[in-house]
């Protein structure tokens, strides 16, 4: 099977179940995001390409595990060798951490404000990125938000001034005040990752209640102005109510303005975990678009060297599975 249909097929299913020999030391855990908590989850490569795959037992999917990481997936009849990758921090080849696993805001798709997650200190999150630095080749800082944003700004600016000497590219993705990108900037900070999550005004509004689009926007166009095109990245879920063509209007809003949309599919929980998980056929036709949309705008996802479009576990990404 060709790998982006492959891919498309395992993002539409999410999960994998593991037979074989054990694979604890390739299993990584979300703490971030919609998708934080759960039993661990595994880094399925072959070739260039490379899917995040929850670990359940009870999916139809499998990975047969034959020891070194080396695998078979097992699919809809079809099997297709591969290999497990150790995971840094969170995801293959990066440190990427959480500053403070709980969060303030109530985004209607979000698992963390529901769950007691630690607040690391600088200290400790140093030591665990120094731990494994000789294996990574990125650097990835996210947060909740504890308190309020200003207080995590001024974790994450204390944890990049300790390790920017380290020489590994640094990128971000907090909840931003308008002189965020600013100052991550002037610390050495290469990349930065602020979400419109939603398609839509309307839908930001239901999903995300009490937080403010229009600074999101704002931000944005601030970052592209200082970091420059093709380092400046904005999450978009799919699934969450839009059409394609609300999606492809978001798409090509951000590419116009040189921001480069990682288009994330819904993983069901929380308030919204009736919702389908989005099929196979409509992230193919996305990601197809929006490749086609950032040729247009000039945009290459390629030359991103941290977070998301780094890693491509949890999305199609054009250029890398297309």
């Amino acid at each position: 099977m060709e790998w982006v249909k492959l891919k498309a097929h395992l993002l539409e299913n999410g999960s994998a179940r593991v037979e074989g020999a054990p694979i604890d030391a390739y299993l990584g855990q979300s703490t971030a995001g919609p998708g934080a908590g759960g039993s661990g989850s595994a880094f399925f490569t072959r070739g260039e390409g490379r899917v995040r795959l929850s670990i359940q037992e009870d999916s139809p999917i499998v990975l047969l595990h034959r020891g070194e990481g080396v695998v078979t997936l097992a699919v809809d009849g079809e099997t297709v060798e591969g290999t497990l990758e150790k995971v840094g921090l969170h995801c293959p080849r990066q440190a990427y951490v959480t500053i403070n696993e709980r969060c303030i805001h109530r985004c209607k798709y979000c698992m963390v404000p529901f769950q007691q997650g630690r607040m690391k200190t600088v200290e400790e999150l140093e030591a665990h990125i120094r731990a494994i630095q000789n294996r990574i080749d990125a650097i990835a800082i996210t947060s909740g938000v504890a308190a309020n944003e200003g207080e995590e700004e001024k974790v994450t600016l204390s944890l990049v001034r300790r390790i920017r000497h380290l020489g590994i590219p640094i990128g971000v993705s907090i909840y931003p005040r308008e002189e965020t990108p600013g100052l991550l900037h002037v610390e050495g900070v290469e990349e930065v990752k602020f979400n419109l999550e939603t398609a839509t005004d309307h839908l930001f509004t239901r999903m995300c209640p009490g937080l403010d689009r229009d600074l999101i926007w704002r931000i944005l166009d601030r970052s592209v102005t200082l970091f420059g095109e093709n380092h400046v990245f904005s999450n978009v879920i799919i699934g969450l109510g839009e059409t394609d063509s609300e999606m492809e209007t978001c798409i090509e809003d951000l590419a116009d303005r040189g921001v480069i949309p990682v288009l994330r599919p819904l993983q069901p929980a929380a308030a919204v975990a009736h919702y389908p998980r989005v099929s196979a056929g409509r992230l193919l036709s996305l990601c197809e678009r929006e490749e086609a949309i950032l040729k247009t705008a000039g945009l290459e996802p390629l030359e991103a060297r941290t977070m998301c479009l780094a890693c491509t576990g949890c999305d199609l990404t054009p250029g890398r599975d297309t």
